[in-house]
């Protein structure tokens, strides 16, 4: 399969643009309305709806990696740091997770988003790497532990956190219980949306060792998606809870 350039471009300006409108809409509306603010009768189990929404991310890069010759040993383990993330939210994630239904509109709408953005990232690495690379030939080494050890460890560092994060709201409640209670410990002593923190530092590792417009654009869209939304819980909680820690932050340690 030959690597079309111009549509490359078109699919990364779309997830940009994307990003931009999803960030407006959050803006105007509030957080998407999914698990504490879901406010719809169609609804899917969550682990179901995890399983559905998140696979095709998994499952499309693995078969085009499946299905490609030529491609380097290098692009095909940078494409393992995609695959790594969704392999744990399509098939880890849900078995651990005991969330509310998420609304059905919300499932099918990001299992497409996954779809697409699957394709995208799986596509630009496996047969256009050498197209859309950024190259600094006076800083060769420079740029090689910029993008490939740096890029590495920030991917590594917020996927840890992510789980990490997720182990801590999961045992904020007990079975059965619905009450919701200030999560502690871990990245949760400096923001109020760790989990959303580390996922955005995942793709922005993941930006910066890939080093081309499609990993950036899901960064970007990353930011505009899930950034609104740790406002929002930040926000929740500081009127949910009167003894809520006021040194906490929404998203960015010490800023924001």
């Amino acid at each position: 399969m030959e690597c079309a350039h111009s549509l490359v471009h078109r699919l990364s300006a779309l997830l940009l643009l994307g990003g931009v409108l999803i960030f407006l809409r959050q803006l105007r509306r509030g957080p998407v309305r999914y698990g504490r603010y879901a406010c719809s009768k169609y609804t899917i189990p969550a682990r179901w709806a995890w399983f559905l929404q998140e696979l095709p991310a998994f499952l499309v890069p693995v078969l085009l990696a499946c299905t490609t010759d030529g491609s380097t040993h290098g692009r095909r383990l940078l494409l393992c740091t995609f695959t790594l993330h969704y392999f744990h939210r399509a098939i880890v994630y849900p078995l651990l997770i005991r969330g509310r239904p998420i609304p059905a509109f919300i499932v099918v709408s990001s299992e497409l988003f996954c779809f697409f953005n699957g394709i995208l990232q799986s596509h630009t690495l496996l047969h256009c790497s050498s197209e859309f690379a950024v190259y600094l030939p006076s800083l060769v080494l420079f740029r090689f532990f910029l993008c490939s050890v740096a890029g590495l460890c920030l991917f590594a560092l917020g996927m840890i956190l992510n789980i990490h994060s997720d182990h801590i709201l999961r045992n904020l409640r007990r079975s059965g219980e619905t009450v919701y209670k200030i999560p502690r410990g871990g990245l949760f002593e400096l923001v109020s949306g760790a989990n959303f923190l580390a996922e955005i530092l995942e793709w922005f590792g993941f930006a910066v060792v890939v080093w081309n417009l499609p990993g950036f654009s899901f960064f970007f869209f990353t930011v505009c998606s899930i950034g609104p939304r740790a406002i929002g819980h930040h926000r929740f909680y500081l009127e949910k809870f009167p003894d809520y820690p006021r040194n906490r932050k929404a998203l960015i340690p010490f800023i924001l």
